[in-house]
């Protein structure tokens, strides 16, 4: 193979649609045009004599010699990026850089604000940006370099990615004062009863108040779904309606607040970063800002 025809941009859109499992999505998180991708893989099915990927479905299926390549392809790619990382010095105080981050409304809620607030102290022109995203997406868009931190409650297993535990937390009831049903406290019984709104991003499920009454063969009664904690407050103060939902988000809301009457295990919030940006002096300073917050909102 003659190395003046390697292009290593070509490589890159091979692992994104290796990852992705599709064209378009690759494009999206190469950021490029989904005709621009279809163009690199032709060049590379040319330069390397097969198909690399066969469509089946909706997806693309890797062929042999693309599972062959896709480990060294990766690693190559990851020192390529290690090295040009390490040539950089970053001066917070003069960057410009914009951080992504993909965190759920709760560590939005919790993190966000004071990490905006100690990063406008020491990096004035650093900006940060907050933005959903499917996990399933995630390691791919860290590997491409679209993202920088994911922040959920989840734990990963992905070999590409490392984590460091922010905080815990524990759920609570919440409900409107003077509810008809708690006037004498929250008890199992009551809990049973009444109606709730249950918070998740999945259409249906059990999560993890749902699983821990399981252990113990009971069952509440979900009267209504929604995906963010933000809006609990504003149903709870119009119905009878009761929400669990994690005491450090709940304390800040007007309203009645009960202990569960059953055992759970506490909630762990985990940060996650692709292994590839350890040398990156900007994420390192970062890194170090966000987990500086979370022990200072630890110990407040």
């Amino acid at each position: 193979m003659n190395l003046h025809r390697i292009d290593l941009n070509l490589f890159a859109v091979f692992d994104a649609i290796y990852t992705a499992g599709s064209l378009t999505k690759a494009a999206d998180v190469l950021c490029i045009t989904q005709p621009a991708v279809s163009n690199s893989l032709a060049r590379l099915r040319d330069m390397l004599n097969d198909p690399l990927f066969v469509r089946t479905g909706h997806s693309m299926t890797p062929t042999p010699v693309a599972q062959n390549i896709i480990g060294p392809a990766r690693e190559a790619l990851g020192l390529l990026r290690k090295s040009v990382q390490e040539s950089h010095v970053f001066d917070p105080a003069t960057s410009a850089k914009c951080f992504n981050f993909a965190s759920r409304d709760l560590l939005e809620v919790i993190i966000m604000p004071r990490l905006m607030s100690s990063v406008q102290n020491r990096a004035p022109n650093v900006t940060l940006t907050n933005y959903e995203i499917s996990r399933t997406q995630v390691v791919s868009a860290m590997a491409s370099g679209n993202l920088d931190f994911f922040a959920d409650a989840s734990t990963f297993t992905d070999p590409h990615l490392k984590k460091h535990r922010l905080a815990t937390d524990r759920f609570v009831a919440l409900a409107r004062k003077n509810h008809p049903l708690l006037q004498n406290g929250l008890s199992l019984d009551t809990f049973l009863k009444v109606g709730h709104i249950n918070v998740s991003h999945r259409q249906s499920g059990l999560g993890p108040i749902d699983i821990a009454l399981d252990k113990i063969n009971k069952k509440r009664k979900i009267a209504m779904r929604g995906q963010h904690f933000l809006t609990v407050p504003s149903t709870l103060v119009k119905t009878d309606l009761i929400a669990c939902i994690p005491y450090h988000l709940a304390k800040h809301y007007d309203l009645a607040m009960y202990e569960l009457p059953f055992d759970i295990p506490p909630i762990e919030y985990y940060l996650y970063w692709h292994i590839s940006a350890d040398l990156d002096s900007a994420h390192k300073w970062m890194h170090d800002q966000i987990m500086e917050v979370a022990h200072n909102y630890k110990t407040n």
